[in-house]
């Protein structure tokens, strides 16, 4: 015959198992949800058209297919500045391997136009303006800090994401993202 308070404990038991089975479904819900929302700002990044300091327009759908480093800066930046000949190094090194970056510069064309005379980049450059801070933003950097990196698969999926200048262990560590 069980007591009064071992059902007690069994009943006890019983609710707490069944709280935390609600518990667990509201945190998968949320997950889902949340990745959902990440698949729509990826989407959106691949429809994305920046205008270059030569005029013409950088579509990043075209650079879908190998793995890219999205790189968010500006000339004002002192973070930024000092990251970019480190990029520049990893895309001269590894470009034949297929890997790609695009510079987005949240500036106005004169000060890129003049940074990039002094600090010329192998690696395309453009133009995002105030767009580019809302971009970002939508791809996780959520106080429109800088620098900002991200980093998409060949795939197109976003596998990375940093606020802060990147260093060097970051670039290596970018190898072990993608194979």
């Amino acid at each position: 015959m069980q007591t009064s308070g071992t059902r007690r404990g069994w009943l006890a038991a019983a609710v707490g198992l069944a709280l935390a089975g609600v518990g667990a479904g509201l945190v998968w819900r949320r997950s889902r949800q949340q990745s959902r929302a990440l698949s729509a700002s990826e989407a959106d990044f691949w429809r994305q058209q920046f205008k270059q300091l030569d005029e013409t327009m950088l579509t990043t759908a075209l650079f879908r297919g190998k793995p890219l480093l999205v790189n968010f800066w500006a000339t004002w930046c002192p973070p930024c500045v000092e990251e970019l000949p480190l990029l520049n190094a990893f895309y001269r090194q590894h470009a034949a391997n297929g890997w790609q970056i695009i510079g987005l510069a949240l500036d106005q064309a004169a000060p890129v136009r003049r940074f990039l005379k002094q600090q010329p980049l192998a690696f395309p450059v453009a133009l995002a303006g105030f767009a580019g801070v809302e971009l970002s933003r939508s791809l996780g950097n959520i106080n429109g800090g800088l620098p900002f990196s991200v980093v998409f698969d060949p795939s197109g999926t976003l596998v990375y994401r940093k606020l802060g200048k990147l260093s060097k262990a970051d670039l290596q560590n970018f190898q072990h993202l993608l194979t």
